[in-house]
């Protein structure tokens, strides 16, 4: 007897078209088809096979993309639209906002630091200016 194993998700069965590709991935690489193919016999003359090649590979590849790439049941349009849409279309708003209790001692060290050095500073010159206005000391 012949045993078929059948998957336990039946969600992530897709239904095949044409060559084993599903219609989407059909309407994809027939959308490439038509924009690389054209791009290439225009280009080969004027820039040489390996070039036109090279073009017509970077404009194929986001078709390609589109056609294979699913992560979690979604579609990369899908994905790359609710990127878009959380990033730019509705920034999230924060509400809340936790405080840095890190850069708070640092600022505080910073000014310690700084009333440490004026006040050695300080010290400094008026040992300086009260040097200067006393009498040489001698040697009696």
């Amino acid at each position: 007897m012949a045993y078929v194993q059948i998957p336990k998700d039946l969600t992530k069965v897709k239904t095949k078209l044409m060559l084993g590709l599903t219609k989407r991935q059909v309407i994809c690489f027939g959308a490439a088809a038509l924009i690389g193919v054209p791009v290439f016999l225009a280009t080969k003359d004027a820039l040489g096979n390996s070039a036109a090649v090279l073009l017509m590979m970077a404009l194929m590849l986001p078709a390609f993309f589109i056609a294979m790439y699913e992560k979690d049941g979604q579609p990369a349009e899908r994905i790359l639209f609710n990127i878009l849409r959380s990033k730019w279309f509705f920034p999230p708003k924060r509400p809340y906002k936790t405080e840095n209790f890190y850069s708070i001692i640092e600022k505080e060290g910073q000014i310690f630091e700084c009333r440490e050095h004026t006040q050695n500073q300080e010290a400094y010159s008026t040992e300086k200016k009260a040097g200067s206005k006393r009498a040489p000391a001698t040697g009696k």
